[in-house]
């Protein structure tokens, strides 16, 4: 696989698809922020949309099941006043023996200007980029272990908006991090973005062998790696992608990672807590914290629709400088 960011890129450095936050620069993710601030104050008004994606056809691809992004990513075309297809694939040609690339090429033929991709294979996102016209924009939505970007940057406008900003921060991320390319994004982007530091806490069991080359610090034990922290962001287990007993049981990882009132008391005073969604309340997280003081998660989720609204909007348009949000459909 060729490096991402020469078919993400525009020779110019500009947005041409979103595969993935590694490797793109601290300019672009705060322009991906700033635009998305600026899509806020439209989703605030009585009519939201703006007419910015009017005539273009947007196609959600979902590979793999997921209500939340999906529904986030077809209002953000919507508000941006783009056709959406939504491709059901358990019932599309590709699950009666038609090939991916044919399913492509006939919504080309369609005249389709951007897929937003979700699927079970890592690099899915990228190969499809690879073969697709080049009129035609690919939004990651999930691929495999790898990547899920647009998760990763409503995550930093959430931390923006409600801590000022994330340069100097300490950020922790609990839980399953083996299996999550949420986490491989957050990481990539926190780094990028400026964080003092990122750490990682969980059991050795669900923690990458190679995380320290990412640049995130890795703890065994809660009290230690929630010290000082200014934002903690909880993952849920991950069980369809573990293929062994990585876990003695839920309750014990509860016991030992679930986040309780207790346990974010070792964190900052005003630390705001997050999760990417779906909740285990009980497994990851009780309901007291989740629905405490400092969780931000439902804001994770309005922000997400601003988020895609400007990464869609940048991909086709393959403009640097902030959209031009106010303009009503």
């Amino acid at each position: 696989m060729t490096d991402p960011n020469t078919v993400q890129l525009t020779e110019d450095g500009r947005l041409k698809h979103f595969l993935t936050t590694e490797g793109l620069s601290r300019e672009l993710l705060t322009e991906i922020l700033d635009t998305a601030d600026s899509f806020i104050s439209t989703q605030e008004r009585a009519v939201k949309t703006v007419p910015l994606l009017r005539g273009k056809t947007v196609v959600n691809l979902f590979f793999e099941n997921s209500t939340r992004t999906r529904s986030t990513f077809e209002l953000a075309a919507k508000r941006l006043s783009a056709d959406i297809l939504n491709l059901d694939i358990a019932r599309s040609a590709t699950s009666k023996g038609e090939t991916l690339m044919d399913t492509l090429w006939n919504l080309e033929a369609m005249y389709s200007d951007m897929f937003v991709v979700r699927h079970s294979d890592s690099g899915a996102a990228h190969f499809i980029a690879e073969q697709v016209t080049p009129n035609v924009a690919i939004i990651n939505a999930g691929d495999g272990r790898h990547a899920h970007p647009t998760q990763a940057m409503l995550d930093m406008l959430t931390i923006r908006r409600h801590k000022g900003d994330i340069e100097g921060k300490i950020v922790a991320i609990v839980g399953d991090i083996l299996h999550s390319r949420v986490a491989r994004s957050q990481i990539h982007a926190l780094r990028t973005l400026g964080a003092a530091e990122v750490r990682v806490i969980g059991p050795g069991t669900l923690l990458p062998s190679d995380i320290e080359s990412m640049g995130a610090v890795p703890y065994y034990d809660m009290r230690a790696g929630l010290a000082d922290c200014d934002v903690v962001i909880m993952l849920r287990l991950q069980k369809e992608r573990m293929q062994n007993a990585l876990l003695p049981s839920e309750g014990e990882f509860f016991k030992l990672y679930g986040l309780t009132k207790e346990k974010l008391a070792f964190a900052k005073p005003d630390a705001i807590v997050m999760h990417p969604g779906p909740i285990n309340r009980g497994v990851e997280i009780e309901s007291a914290v989740a629905d405490g003081d400092q969780s931000v998660i439902l804001n994770q989720v309005s922000y997400g629709i601003a988020v895609r609204m400007a990464v869609m909007a940048m991909a086709m348009s393959g403009q640097q400088t902030p959209v031009n949000s106010e303009e009503p459909a």
